[in-house]
């Protein structure tokens, strides 16, 4: 998972959007990539968080959910970054992706008092969060790839849904040589041990 923060000030939001800044979701990958060497140079700062396979799922087996584990982070780029408005885009479905604020705060520093908006989509409403969701993208295709490489496997883009994540995760799910790259608190591979278990039932 990598998540990632940018700060600028608001004279330059303008110049965000003529670079065609919009939700990584929305540009290809060869233009994610050309914006984001332009989205560090205009930025005033920036930061960018990767969280391993292990500790989420060692942070999931603690208690702590992903979303909450998201929190935290975010709150760790919000310490750093000191901004004085700050938009979040919210993976929490509850009340718009505004309870999000409530589940940040309790993460912040006593010297973080401005206001954080949080909600759903804000990736695509606001250009600051379009900057910071291609800095995450970038960096999680670039982790993606070393993966491939390192394990001589193509995992694909990494997400369930992609065939090519799932053909890997149903060939090497098992794998031990692999697990450190597969969150095995992820409903896909729970569900894979759960059908292993079955079939070795049935031998019986």
């Amino acid at each position: 998972m990598v998540l990632a923060g940018v700060a600028i000030s608001e004279d330059k939001l303008d110049k965000l959007k003529e670079l065609g800044i919009k939700d990584s979701k929305l540009l290809s990958p060869k233009r994610r990539f050309e914006l984001y060497d332009k989205i560090i140079k205009l930025a005033d700062s920036y930061m960018i968080i990767e969280v391993s396979p292990k500790e989420i799922d060692q942070c999931n087996a603690d208690g702590t959910n992903l979303n909450q584990l998201e929190a935290i982070k975010i709150a760790e780029i919000i310490n750093q970054l000191q901004s004085d408005e700050i938009y979040v885009d919210s993976p929490e479905p509850a009340d718009g992706g505004k309870k999000f604020e409530y589940i940040i705060k309790p993460h912040l520093t006593s010297s973080v008092t401005t206001k954080i908006y949080a909600g759903n989509k804000y990736d695509s409403k606001y250009v600051i969060c379009a900057a910071a969701s291609i800095l995450a993208k970038v960096t999680r295709d670039n982790a993606v790839r070393c993966i491939t490489k390192e394990i001589g496997h193509d995992v694909g883009s990494g997400y369930p849904a992609d065939p090519k994540c799932k053909e890997f995760l149903q060939n090497h799910y098992s794998d031990a040589n692999h697990l450190q790259h597969i969150r095995t608190c992820w409903a896909t591979y729970k569900n894979l041990m759960k059908r292993k278990k079955q079939a070795n039932l049935a031998d019986w």
